[in-house]
């Protein structure tokens, strides 16, 4: 199993919109670097949600619903599924990140603007106990 980490404006598609519609496309990566980690996912592979620009802060935990395949709007480029895990009881701000011991290395914290991005299970662990599961 592989982790990850993705990015989205909680006022364009947030942690709540996954909840509500239970699966969807994870498209419009307009990123080299970012579409090489799309099809590098797999299905059962879990993913930090983060909420980029305004919050700041991981809401939930997301799984890899498909196989990688090709983004029907724009073939070039690569899409997968994600449904919703589960939610965490209280959101990860990212200075809550910047400050724990072990996370300085994040590629969260090197690459901010990167949408997609690798995390490793250590860096995944910590963040979702600081956040905790919700119930």
């Amino acid at each position: 199993m592989q982790y990850w980490l993705i990015k989205s404006e909680p006022g364009t598609y947030g942690w709540d919109d996954l909840v509500r519609d239970g699966r969807t496309v994870w498209d419009g990566v307009r990123n080299f670097q970012a579409r090489n980690n799309l099809r590098a996912m797999q299905p059962g592979d879990l993913a930090l949600f983060y909420h980029s620009v305004s919050e700041r802060s991981v809401a939930g935990v997301a799984r890899v619903a498909s196989e990688p395949y090709a983004d029907r709007k724009a073939p070039d480029w690569i899409v997968v599924d994600v449904e919703p895990s589960y939610a965490l009881a209280q959101p990860v701000t990212l200075d809550a990140i910047k400050e724990q011991k072990g996370l300085q290395d994040m590629v969260l914290l090197k690459q901010s603007r990167l949408s997609v991005q690798p995390v490793k299970k250590s860096e995944f662990d910590a963040i979702v106990k600081l956040g905790g599961r919700a119930r």
